[in-house]
């Protein structure tokens, strides 16, 4: 039924990878001789281990990955990078607790940004270090980021790529999957390099600049300090943060034909991106409004704070520069709004996607025009494509699923005893891998630390089934996903 051997020989060479994506920590932690070396070897032996036993049980797998292979395949593996991955925070006694471990690496690999730890400035620099690569790797994924790197990795490329891209739309740049997957990492590398050259230029150091820029461009949110980028007390970086993390929330593919072929008409005429500009707009100039009617800021500071709020939570970055919690209220429902929407199809951003966006508003607008003319054929189309019947039916699941898991959490944690704001918050948070929540009792510059640990475990679920585009890890638990035939 499944092509179990072949499962085990990807997830043995992705655990490869992962083990060394660890060794620049490792470097670090050697070069400033920190506690964190031994955390750093002791978990790298054991995940190349357990990549080689992996391997071992299927090395002579046949070359041949069904649709069903890969969703097993994209889960498993996601959930195995965060096992191993909280290793070093465990075995160094930097988080205490399999639980926090596992959420704060489960975090990060799914570009949430949430985190247990109260005060991040007091861990050596491996650590944090590695909290911004497991937000780096998993920002366009971690299979896919095999596709790219092993061109002729295994033969169902194409359901991986189904199983792990974000949005309704799976656009692709060339025929060829591997051709694409080169170039949009190669996008995501440029990007990476080039925020980080100007976090530097802008007063950063390069370990900050570094640190900052995978965790922007990856829309994840960690930061090497409790401050966040508030740290630096410096427009020129808020600014820049915000270019970035604009940029990163896009659509790659757009970004590629605007950056590399100078279709820039192509972009400023995609319903999406219009969409995506427009809710940006509109939510900076209602909150600067309200927190200049009501806050005491000046007209150039509630600008800056208002544009970054907004494009860190609908981009789901989760960076912050000012305490949102302390804002008028109404500001709070604008922001949960953009958390709730988030940013492009194709990009590293979470959120029920502006594209699913576009099409739920041109539907709703058919379905009034057949009140006037019920005979009437109103199609939909999204920038020249006709979204057939199947399409819409899919987002409306996507939709019932997605408020069904949002609100599932919600009443867990109401009974668990966490306050009503934070809890509705808190799920559409890890649902929509934003990162900060809004309310008094967890608001965005706090730790999630205090809720409780049964929480904390649903809560990694949701942040998986959320970056994984929640049907891809669901439907492993429908029956028809075991039957034979």
């Amino acid at each position: 039924m499944f092509n179990s051997r072949l499962i085990f020989k990807i997830l043995g060479t992705l655990l490869w990878i992962e083990a060394a994506f660890m060794s620049p920590s490792l470097i670090l932690a050697i070069h400033y001789g920190e506690s964190d070396m031994t955390a750093f070897a002791l978990t790298m032996s054991i995940t190349a281990l357990a990549g080689t036993v992996f391997w071992l049980l299927g090395r002579r797998a046949p070359n041949a990955l069904s649709r069903r292979d890969a969703y097993l395949l994209v889960t498993i593996v996601w959930i195995a990078f965060a096992t191993l991955g909280m290793l070093p925070f465990l075995i160094g006694g930097y988080i205490d607790g399999v639980t926090d471990a596992f959420f704060e690496t489960m975090s990060g690999f799914t570009t949430t940004g949430a985190t247990i730890i109260d005060r991040v400035e007091g861990l050596p620099h491996g650590i944090l270090f590695w909290r911004s690569l497991t937000q780096w790797i998993g920002g366009l994924g971690i299979v896919f980021f095999t596709i790219a790197i092993i061109p002729s990795f295994v033969g169902g490329s194409v359901q991986i790529f189904a199983a792990e891209a974000t949005g309704p739309i799976k656009s692709r740049m060339h025929p060829r999957l591997t051709t694409t997957a080169k170039s949009l990492w190669g996008i995501y590398l440029l990007l990476t390099i080039t925020c980080a050259v100007c976090f530097a230029v802008f007063g950063m150091s390069p370990f900050d600049a570094v640190n900052y820029a995978m965790t922007i461009t990856a829309t994840g949110g960690f930061a090497t300090h409790d401050a966040s980028t508030g740290y630096f007390h410096s427009p020129a970086i808020d600014y820049t943060a915000i270019v970035f993390m604009f940029l990163s929330g896009m659509s790659f593919t757009l970004l590629y034909a605007a950056l590399f072929k100078g279709k820039i008409k192509t972009l400023l005429r995609n319903a999406e991106f219009r969409l995506y500009a427009t809710l940006v707009l509109s939510s900076t100039i209602l909150i600067v409004y309200f927190i200049l009617r009501h806050d005491d800021y000046q007209v150039c500071d509630a600008i800056r704070v208002a544009l970054f709020q907004v494009v860190s939570f609908i981009t789901t970055t989760g960076m912050f520069n000012d305490d949102a919690s302390q804002w008028h209220h109404i500001t709070w429902v604008i922001l949960s709004l953009c958390m709730f929407i988030g940013g492009c199809a194709g990009s590293t951003s979470g959120g029920f996607k502006c594209a699913r966006g576009v099409i739920a508003l041109k539907v709703l607008r058919n379905e009034i025009g057949h009140m006037l003319h019920p005979k009437a054929l109103l199609p939909v189309k999204v920038n020249g494509s006709t979204i057939h019947s199947q399409g819409q039916i899919t987002l409306m699941a996507f939709f019932l699923a997605y408020i069904g898991l949002c609100f599932t959490a919600y009443f867990i944690m109401i009974l668990a005893g966490v306050d009503s704001t934070n809890s509705i918050t808190i799920a559409l948070s890890c649902g929509s891998n934003v990162g900060p929540t809004l309310g008094l009792e967890i608001g965005p510059t706090m730790s999630w630390s205090i809720l409780p640990a049964g929480v904390k475990w649903i809560l990694s679920a949701l942040m998986l089934m959320g970056r994984l585009e929640i049907f891809t890890v669901l439907v492993i638990f429908t029956p028809y996903f075991w039957k034979k035939h």
